[in-house]
């Protein structure tokens, strides 16, 4: 018996969004009811199968059922019936996203919108530095993704592509660094870019050479070899140097490497793309350092926005595969999965010149 007082107040009905938050989704036998049809049909109909099996009626009666109770198919039960999905996990180690800039944002949002041409969606997924290559791959596969696409430096092993695997997904692709057994890759040739960039200041007769490395975390692996090319040029050039050039991708950083750079001597510098070269650029010009008459300035991934300073940036373009191509390529290996894993794009640097190197 309850012994509560109620001051003679009726009992409260429930607020409008319990009720909501209480009321279980419609499902798949809720849409065959209400259209009067069996549950096999509904799901030939949302599944994309009726074509030969449903009348073009009975499958716009099931759709209008769905769409009057709000019915939406559950992924993951899909999933456990076909084995896959429809996703395309598209992992990046999480604490380095912010730091790929407009270039990287543009091949995602192209590669995104290609994707769904064919009918899959790309999940952006931020991999955690601190979990080893396997645990990251087990969480990667509870989302049963027909193929996961592990982008500059996401961890992967011969291990974690076999899990992968034997869990569903139809191939792993690298991008960027060299795949892991069993993977197929699309490689980034960034030795080359530092090279293409040391030879063009070279051959203008500059013998010191700054090369701008960042120092936010996940992007040694693309600063380290852009360094290792330029060296390498560098070596065919008696006397020439190079100065690694440390670099927060901050206004402060920038002004202080301005302030020292009488006393290192250097008439270039290759940044390792064109954001940390504007923002150089910017802190040299202010603390009256005369580009490129005192030291000539080449960036890196040719954006717009270096065409607009003045003296206007040269860049090292980097020529890389479409997000149309690569979005064609997942496709088939969705449909093939038993292709032998080979990299299947490679990438190519040139010079850009304009008037921050003359």
């Amino acid at each position: 018996m309850n012994n509560t007082p109620n001051h003679g107040q009726p009992p409260k009905s429930p607020s409008p969004a319990a009720s909501t938050a209480s009321t279980a989704p419609p499902t798949s036998t809720a849409v065959a009811r209400h259209a009067g049809v069996s549950r096999a049909t509904v799901s030939y109909v949302l599944n994309g199968l009726a074509a030969g099996r449903v009348s073009a009626a009975t499958q716009d009666k099931v759709r209008a059922a769905a769409e009057e109770l709000g019915y939406v198919p559950h992924a993951a039960a899909r999933s456990l019936r076909s084995g896959s999905s429809g996703i395309v996990l598209i992992a990046v180690p999480a604490d380095t996203v912010p730091a790929f800039g407009p270039l990287f944002a543009s091949f995602l949002a192209g590669f995104q919108t290609e994707l769904q041409s064919y009918g899959y969606t790309g999940v952006l997924h931020g991999a955690s530095t601190g979990t080893s290559a396997l645990e990251t791959a087990r969480t990667w596969a509870e989302l049963r993704p027909a193929v996961v696409m592990a982008l500059f430096g996401s961890p992967l092993t011969e291990q974690s592509v076999a899990l992968l695997r034997r869990a569903g997904t139809s191939a792993v692709l690298s991008y960027g660094p060299p795949p892991a057994p069993g993977a197929h890759g699309i490689a980034m040739d960034h030795e080359e870019a530092g090279a293409v960039a040391a030879a063009h200041l070279l051959s203008a007769g500059r013998r010191a050479i700054g090369v701008v490395t960042p120092t936010e975390p996940g992007l040694e692996m693309f600063s380290g070899p852009r360094l290792a090319g330029v060296r390498a040029a560098a070596a065919a050039f008696p006397g020439a140097r190079v100065e690694p050039l440390p670099l927060d991708h901050t206004e402060e950083s920038a002004a202080e490497l301005a302030s020292r750079w009488g006393r290192l001597g250097l008439d270039s510098t290759f940044a390792y793309n064109d954001e940390y070269a504007m923002l150089l650029m910017r802190a040299l010009q202010d603390a009256g350092v005369d580009i490129p008459g005192e030291t000539a300035v080449v960036g890196a991934d040719d954006l717009l926005l270096g065409r607009l300073l003045r003296p206007r940036l040269t860049s090292v373009r980097l020529e890389l595969p479409t997000p149309a191509e690569v979005a064609a390529l997942v496709d088939r290996l969705i449909r093939e999965p038993e292709t032998e894993p080979v990299v299947h794009f490679g990438s190519s640097a040139r010079i850009v010149e304009r008037e921050s190197s003359r």
